[in-house]
């Protein structure tokens, strides 16, 4: 049977103890938070490439953004609740989409930043070359429900006809590095993961990488919400998508769209 997600209330309780996390850490505006960075909310796969950007733009003199990780799904929903950010850099396109349509993203502000490639991992030590070294262990990927990862990987498993035969051994996880985790530990022999993540973890390797034309093609849009006013959230968009942002993000391993 199907490990399920966390259900809707514990959901509503992360939010709700969230919200007060951020405006606490930092409002969207010059006016009400001096000297703070802007607000970004990414998809928990940049992790540590737009740590290294940020650390990149504050070097050039501007106050250092503040960084919120989860899965883009979490996140657009918290944006959707009124949380206080500027920027929201998504996995996919759909939760993006999402938001254009409520008018919560800033006009003209959204492009793609980012891609990507879907990949199968087993722990270090393993000798898996396949689904078919599953055994009696769960497949750990991003609820497939809602999150990017998972929706790229059923989408990927089921254009290859390998869904059905894994669909009731899935240990979903909330959000991609929260998958990865499951494999680092042992906990599951197999996950579906980015080859990024792959990249940045020291305890996994990498089994296979699916097909391109597998699954929807794997962007990272970015764009300025529609309630920021902060003055560097422009200029922090433009930065990510300079050449010297997108040679650090190529460093850990994602490529430019398209």
């Amino acid at each position: 049977m199907t490990i399920r997600p966390l259900s809707a209330w514990l959901r509503a309780l992360a939010l709700a103890l969230l919200l007060p996390l951020l405006a606490a850490c930092g409002a969207p505006t010059g006016a009400d938070a001096p000297g703070k960075g802007p607000v970004v909310l990414a998809a928990a796969s940049l992790q540590e490439a737009l740590s290294e950007a940020a650390d990149a733009w504050a070097m050039e003199g501007h106050p250092a953004p503040v960084l919120s990780f989860a899965g883009s799904s979490a996140l657009a929903r918290q944006i959707e609740q009124g949380a206080p950010a500027d920027v929201f850099v998504s996995a996919d396109e759909d939760w993006m989409d999402t938001l254009e349509q409520q008018a919560l993203l800033r006009p003209g502000t959204r492009a793609d930043l980012l891609g990507n490639t879907l990949v199968l991992v087993a722990p270090k030590g393993s000798t898996a070359r396949g689904l078919a070294d599953l055994g009696d262990g769960r497949l750990a990927l991003a609820d497939p429900d809602a999150v990017p990862a998972g929706k790229y990987a059923k989408a990927a498993l089921e254009h290859l006809g390998q869904w059905q035969g894994v669909a009731d051994r899935i240990a979903p996880a909330e959000n991609v590095r929260a998958a990865l985790a499951l494999v680092e530990r042992g906990e599951a022999p197999l996950g579906v993961v980015y080859a990024t993540d792959a990249m940045a973890s020291g305890k996994v390797r990498v089994v296979l990488t699916f097909p391109a034309d597998s699954h929807p093609p794997i962007l990272y849009p970015i764009a300025i919400l529609a309630a920021s006013s902060h003055p560097d959230a422009a200029g922090l968009r433009a930065f990510l998508a300079s050449p010297e942002a997108q040679a650090i993000f190529a460093r850990h391993g994602f490529r430019t769209p398209g």
